[in-house]
């Protein structure tokens, strides 16, 4: 997607040789533009997969996936929560999952009277690293007796396995763009 790859060049850069920096338009500051367009996009992608539930998980893939809902004719929204809060049910699906960017594990967690059996879900998050975000959310949906139809992110880090993994899986996932290495904090992408 060519509006964003101007984006991450322009106003991205690398933290280290692991750390893709774009706080000022994806995950902190919000272009919401350029969002939109990423929805539409992913919609387009997905369409044909009949998707009836977008899941993502807390907090910086909610804006992605309100503008891919937005763009499949209004669906639902589900996001998985990181930590416990006094005003959630006890009948949650939960699943255990380690945050590349945070270095912690924390438990994903999501009401099940939300993830209905039978839902056709699309994940939708910012970033793809090592996947876990993404594997723990494919697990709570098969707790749920429910189908991911496939996952889509603004941002893979191609330089690390999560990608690969998960399309070995036979899930199917679409980045609209893909970093392939930071070189001197400077984000180079791929070509497709």
């Amino acid at each position: 997607m060519e509006r964003l790859r101007q984006a991450i060049m322009e106003k991205g850069h690398g933290i280290g040789n692991d750390i893709v920096q774009v706080g000022s338009f994806l995950n902190h500051g919000l272009d919401t533009g350029l969002l939109f367009e990423m929805g539409a996009a992913i919609a387009g992608h997905f369409r044909h997969a009949h998707p009836d539930l977008i899941m993502t998980v807390e907090a910086s893939g909610i804006a992605l996936a309100i503008t891919t809902a937005h763009a499949l004719d209004n669906l639902p929204v589900l996001f998985c929560k990181k930590s416990p809060a006094r005003n959630q049910d006890e009948a949650l699906y939960t699943t255990q999952v380690v945050s590349y960017t945070r270095g912690a594990s924390y438990q994903m967690r999501c009401a099940r009277d939300l993830l209905p059996k039978g839902k056709r879900v699309l994940i939708v998050d910012d970033f793809l690293a090592d996947g876990q975000a993404i594997q723990g959310m494919l697990d709570l949906v098969r707790q749920a007796g429910a189908t991911a139809v496939g996952a889509a992110v603004a941002i893979e880090k191609g330089f690390q396995p999560g990608g690969q993994r998960l399309r070995a899986q036979g899930l199917e996932v679409l980045s609209l763009s893909i970093v392939r290495q930071i070189k001197d904090g400077k984000l180079l992408l791929s070509e497709d």
